[in-house]
């Protein structure tokens, strides 16, 4: 027996139900990271027009402390970048600029955590299911030789047909099922990656107002900001408090 024979046999002794199981599998693994995607995105979502412009409210009073909290306060990526940038504002603006770039990379990876998942099943499935189409073809044709070489001709030609069709039905079945897992994937994926490039840009917006007010600071067309712990906030801490 060659090689070509013995894994004919596999196939076909398997069938082609298998790809079936795997590809339904499939199906519910993207539909989980779909879900789950969907409720993380909605729960990191905010006002971003109204942060930008209480961010940009509280930079002109000076008030980092109070810019900070604000920030915390928001479930947004975009705030937990600027966040970084504000913890390093006493240092410059290019501090705060490098520590904004660092803090916006592990947002990012946070942002597509599992996308691949999704690019991987809407990239493969519909191939996993040509597999189980080539299987039923091969099970079609070798109804169709089997039933050749029966002794009773005349019940072998009624038979034929419908193993064979049979077959075939199953071999469609499987690139159907298979484009039914790739095609919501894809869509989901390339959604979830307007959704990250939208927030990205935010980030950039929110991260401009920083930059702007702590360059202005540095060429002192801006008053500069009492950090936390500074002796300029602790003595006006101590006034507020008399």
């Amino acid at each position: 027996m060659n090689i070509i024979e013995w894994l004919k046999r596999i196939l076909v002794g398997f069938g082609a139900s298998w790809v079936m199981y795997l590809l339904i599998g499939l199906s519910i693994v993207s539909v989980a990271v779909m879900l789950e995607r969907a409720w993380f995105f909605l729960s990191i979502r905010d006002n971003l027009a109204a942060l930008a412009q209480e961010l940009r409210s509280l930079l002109r009073k000076g008030d980092i402390d109070a810019a900070i909290q604000r920030m915390k306060q928001s479930p947004s990526a975009e705030a937990a970048v600027v966040v970084a940038g504000l913890l390093e504002s006493d240092r410059g603006p290019r501090a705060a600029e490098e520590a904004m770039k660092g803090a916006a990379a592990l947002q990012r990876l946070r942002l597509e955590k599992r996308l691949a998942i999704l690019g991987t099943l809407g990239n493969n499935a519909p191939f996993i299911g040509l597999f189980g189409t080539v299987i039923g073809v091969m099970m079609a044709f070798e109804e169709l030789g089997r039933h050749s070489q029966a002794s009773a001709a005349e019940a072998a030609t009624a038979m034929a047909p419908q193993a064979v069709m049979w077959a075939i039905a199953e071999a469609l079945v499987a690139t159907a099922v298979g484009l039914a897992v790739a095609i919501p994937a894809v869509a989901a994926y390339n959604f979830f990656q307007r959704v990250i490039k939208s927030t990205l840009a935010n980030t950039d917006t929110l991260s401009c107002v920083l930059l702007s007010y702590l360059f202005a600071v540095e060429v002192g067309h801006a008053p500069r900001p009492s950090m936390p712990g500074s002796p300029a906030r602790k003595q006006a801490d101590v006034a507020g408090d008399a």
